[in-house]
């Protein structure tokens, strides 16, 4: 089947590409514009190596795009489009593009080079085919250049997934973050656990309005949905195409109510609980007995088998801990393995998991409170609330990947105006976005090279529809991808979205299509 990578979704408005700034975001690490023009048209020659893998698909993709423009005039000659695979490319996701009259030239070592060489020259055509003569030579800053979707609070269909996976391959970032289950719902097939399509799916209505407002009120309709694993799979493939690694989210041992709906015996009491109806945190909580881990390994067996890429987050993060501090079994547990408290059973917790995962050749990644107690051995910190989670990682030899409420959180407003949709609070503008520094300033060299890169994320409490998730991604998404990617010494927010300060100061739809103005 031909990928359709090539048919991203027309989110993104080009400048006239003749203009002496170049339509691109993210920017490339060197860039020369020169005079003239190569006229992409049905004419164009397309040559490439046969024998690397993976580069057969990409031309598929091209020539269905090219096919689109003209036909050449009359007295055009034909020309030619190379691809060249070459060893002097150092990093595995630079590129080199050259553009003149008569040819572009692809260089890249792998085939995600040539990807992202493709991503750049469809931001450079214009509508007619007309791609600016350029020298460019591109790699990214950071290895990993994520996005978040969570799934769990309001469910998404398949199709928009696929389209959110779009954009990000669309601007260069390489990591899906998938929050697949929390308080308010599962969103994956497990086929060993049943009860987690049957009950953990469904909540049996839904918060409206903000939760601060009193008293609750709520819809009354039941709401929920999973992703069967052959959806998950054909998701997977679908990034996999895009170069897009998916990192799936399964929330231990906190956010768990959902699952303790269907199997209550996982708790510390077995009582009954609902899935969630509203949002926040919960005393309900996974108990750290063998029948737990047991479940949570069976789990992450079908888990691994479904995602294919070497991280598995297991959350982590604002787990309560009143339900250990009363529970015989949890005392005995941390005098029997000689824990200091609550803090030091969470360690534990998250050691066992560490532990399985490694062993099934897999990396944990965790929210930043998995460093209480004692940070796990093979652990990668998502550092959430602030960065002072990430330096810590840092510093004890751990890697980090950034992703700060101040910066990174896109369910935050966005602007002042009172058209606003509700959001869960707190202010980041693109402005902010665009401004931020993944590495602190008080890492040593050597401690700067454990940070990964960051990540922007989108929690749903207040995100129901795909045209709301893109309207709070978008552009602050695209912002902080040229954060992850460009050089740091980057250019002004100014030239990032053309002569207004935000390039949406004007518009007061609440719900905006999704696009990004590229410079001008």
């Amino acid at each position: 089947m031909t990928p359709s990578w090539l048919y991203l979704l027309p989110f993104v408005l080009l400048a006239n590409p003749t203009q002496a700034q170049l339509p691109l975001i993210p920017i490339p690490a060197k860039m020369e514009r020169m005079e003239g023009s190569f006229p992409l048209s049905q004419s164009t020659f397309i040559q490439f190596p046969s024998q690397v893998e993976g580069i057969g698909d990409l031309v598929s993709g091209l020539k269905t795009w090219i096919s689109a423009f003209p036909k050449p005039g009359a007295g055009q000659k034909h020309n030619m489009l190379a691809f060249r695979q070459t060893p002097n490319i150092k990093n595995p996701e630079g590129y080199r593009l050259l553009v003149s009259p008569q040819e572009i030239r692809i260089e890249f070592v792998e085939p995600v080079g040539a990807f992202y060489a493709l991503m750049t020259l469809r931001q450079l055509a214009d509508s007619l085919g007309n791609v600016p003569c350029v020298s460019i030579e591109d790699e990214p800053r950071f290895t990993y250049r994520g996005m978040h979707l969570d799934v769990a609070r309001h469910f998404f269909p398949v199709d928009f997934i696929k389209k959110y996976i779009d954009q990000l391959a669309a601007h260069k970032m390489n990591y899906f973050h998938w929050h697949l289950t929390d308080d308010q719902g599962w969103r994956i097939e497990i086929k060993k656990y049943p009860k987690l399509q049957e009950i953990s799916a469904f909540r049996k209505e839904t918060l409206i309005g903000h939760y601060s407002e009193q008293p609750h009120r709520f819809d009354g309709q039941r709401y929920g949905g999973y992703y069967t694993q052959e959806e998950i799979r054909e998701v997977v493939r679908y990034a996999q195409e895009r170069f897009v690694t998916i990192v799936p989210e399964i929330e231990m041992p906190g956010h768990a109510q959902a699952v303790l709906a269907a199997y209550p015996e996982l708790s510390c009491h077995g009582n009954p609980v609902e899935v969630a109806t509203t949002w926040g945190v919960f005393e309900d909580v996974l108990c750290p007995k063998e029948e737990t881990f047991e479940f949570l390994e069976n789990v992450l067996l079908e888990v691994m088998d479904l995602f294919p890429g070497p991280y598995i987050h297991i959350g982590g993060d604002e787990c309560p801990k009143v339900q250990w501090k009363e529970s015989p079994f949890c005392q005995e547990l941390i005098a029997r393995e000689g824990l200091t408290n609550e803090e030091g059973l969470q360690s534990y917790f998250i050691r066992r998991i560490d532990q399985f995962l490694t062993d099934h050749s897999r990396k944990l990644i965790g929210w930043d409170e998995i460093l209480q107690g004692g940070l796990s051995p093979n652990a990668t910190v998502m550092s959430w609330r602030g960065t002072e989670g990430g330096i810590a990682a840092a510093r004890a030899g751990h890697d980090a990947i950034m992703a700060p409420t101040s910066h990174c959180y896109f369910d935050y407003y966005q602007s002042r105006r009172p058209s606003e949709p509700v959001a869960i609070g707190g202010f980041t503008p693109l402005e902010k976005v665009y401004s931020f520094e993944p590495v602190p300033a008080e890492l040593s060299p050597e401690e700067a090279r454990h940070i990964l890169g960051a990540q922007g994320n989108v929690w749903t409490e207040y995100i129901a529809t795909p045209e709301q998730v893109e309207y709070m991604a978008f552009p602050r998404a695209f912002a902080l991808a040229e954060v992850l990617w460009s050089p740091a010494e980057g250019p002004e927010l100014r030239e990032f979205s053309g002569p207004a300060k935000s390039p949406f100061a004007e518009i007061e739809s609440p719900l905006r299509p999704a696009f990004v103005r590229h410079r001008v």
